[in-house]
C-alpha cells in the first residue's frame, strides 16, 4: 500500500468516523437553558469539537490499523471475499 493510497484511506475513515462522533453528548441551547438571541433553540450550546475532534482521530487510527493489518500482513485481497458479481443478461 502507498503512502498517498494509505493517507487517502485515512482520510475517508477520519470523515466518516466523525460524523458517527459529532451527535454524541450534544446538548442543545434550550437543553442548557441558554439560548442566544439569533441563533435558533436546537442549536448546540457548547459542540466541543476540539475533543471530538481528537476522539475521531483516535478511532480512525485504531480502524485504519486494522485495515492496514488486514491489507498488508494478512494476506487478504479482494478475491478472498466472497462476492459474486451480478449476472448479465
Amino acid at each position: 500500500m502507498s503512502f498517498v493510497s494509505a493517507l487517502a484511506i485515512y482520510f475517508i475513515i477520519w470523515w466518516i468516523v466523525l460524523f458517527a462522533i459529532l451527535p454524541i453528548g450534544v446538548v442543545t441551547q434550550e437543553e442548557a437553558g441558554e439560548v442566544t438571541p439569533g441563533t435558533e433553540s436546537s442549536a448546540p450550546g457548547r459542540p466541543q469539537l476540539l475533543k471530538k475532534a481528537l476522539l475521531t482521530t483516535l478511532v480512525a487510527g485504531i480502524l485504519f490499523a486494522g485495515i492496514y493489518w488486514l491489507r498488508v500482513h494478512s494476506g487478504l485481497t479482494l478475491d478472498d471475499l466472497p462476492f459474486k458479481p451480478p449476472s448479465s443478461r
